[in-house]
């Protein structure tokens, strides 16, 4: 049995004069101090002119602002957290076994319109799901693909549906003072005098990185003048947001009672990441942690303008996510198998004109490696 007090806690939020959203924009340093040099994801080159590596902006009177950890890379940290044992009975475990792989959805870097899911066995109930939230009704998602809900998704291969990121958060460094930095390999010993190739195929290999000599480690590898990582002289800070304004576009259908279970539920999960305290470990050389001298601002801001303290715990948010998901019923774990035949078939069907993903978009920032580079 829910416990009633707990469940309407939030209810005031889907009033069409609740919150617009609560936001959380904390200050971060580097674990070796707020002077350590930090690195940023580098990314590939695009054919709009951006030369790849750091993505860095700067304005005309110099200043910069150095993307740390993307929208999409953050999701991709938090959401696997419902996998894990505190919090795993709060959505249904969907897992989705490729030969000798098994993929969870929470996994997957498109969610519930990812292409693992559309040729499984899920298939056909997942696209019916999109097809009811064409109608107006995301319950039947949220039965399979709850976290979709919660961090955003689009069906851009099939129905177009579209749902936003309730939960978003960002990190991003200020006043960036880029370095570079040089090393060389050095091969442990001279495989000219051990007949593998000869002099000259050796002193054509050195210092080519394209030379397969060079890049199977048999010669000197000098690596000149690469990106060295940022030193934030303005500060690291991390901005998340919870848009309650998007959940209120939530609804099952005309009943009135399932949509509020629905958004109790949505709003549960959302507040269960957006509480939860993030990993500091970025990446190699990007550690993270909360800068002690600065304040952490955490608010729920209305519409006119107004920011008001918000002082949910995280043991408050899994609390009553716990009782929502109770309401609400989560859907069913299941173990499903990828369909071969069925992936083929989803690439000779592609629908002429059907509109392709653009850049940027959510099905193509959302993977897991987001073409980032480590």
């Amino acid at each position: 049995m829910a416990d009633s007090s707990v469940l309407s806690r939030f209810d005031h939020y889907f009033r069409d004069d609740g919150p617009a959203a609560l936001v959380i924009r904390e200050s971060l340093v580097p674990v070796e101090g707020p002077d350590a040099v930090l690195f940023p994801p580098t990314f590939a080159a695009s054919p709009g002119g951006f030369p790849g590596g750091y993505n860095i902006d700067t304005d005309a009177q110099g200043r910069s602002v150095c993307l740390i950890d993307s929208v999409g890379s953050q999701a991709n940290r938090i959401e696997p957290l419902f996998k894990t044992d505190k919090y795993k009975h709060l959505v249904p475990q969907i897992v989705v076994v490729a030969g000798d792989h098994r993929i969870n959805l929470l996994e997957a870097g498109h969610r519930a319109g990812d292409a693992l899911l559309r040729c499984s066995s899920l298939g056909e109930e997942l696209q019916n799901a999109f097809r009811d939230a064409l109608r107006g009704n995301a319950e039947t998602l949220a039965r399979i693909a709850p976290t979709s809900l919660v961090f955003g998704v689009w069906d851009s291969r099939d129905t177009q549906v579209k749902f936003p990121r309730v939960v978003a958060s960002t990190i991003r460094a200020f006043n960036v003072r880029v370095l570079t930095r040089g090393a060389v390999y050095i091969p442990p010993v001279d495989y000219t005098a051990l007949d593998v190739f000869t002099e000259d195929e050796k002193a054509k290999a050195e210092g080519n990185q394209k030379s397969p000599l060079a890049q199977r480690g048999f010669v000197h590898n000098p690596a000149s003048h690469v990106p060295g990582g940022v030193i934030a002289e303005g500060g690291i800070r991390r901005d998340a947001t919870l848009g309650i304004s998007a959940l209120r576009q939530l609804y099952a259908g005309r009943d009135e009672d399932k949509t509020l279970a629905l958004r109790r539920y949505i709003l549960g999960l959302s507040l269960v990441a957006f509480t939860s305290r993030p990993d500091p470990y970025l990446r190699q050389g990007c550690t993270l942690v909360l800068d002690p001298n600065q304040p952490r601002e955490f608010v729920e801001v209305h519409g006119d303008g107004r920011r008001e303290p918000c002082n949910v715990t995280h043991d408050d948010a899994l609390r009553f996510a716990t009782e929502a998901a109770r309401e609400f019923r989560v859907g069913e774990d299941r173990t499903v198998p990828f369909e071969k035949e069925r992936a083929k078939q989803d690439v000779k069907t592609e629908k002429p004109g059907k509109p392709k993903p653009k850049r940027g978009d959510k099905g193509t920032e959302d993977s897991p490696d987001e073409a980032e580079h480590e």
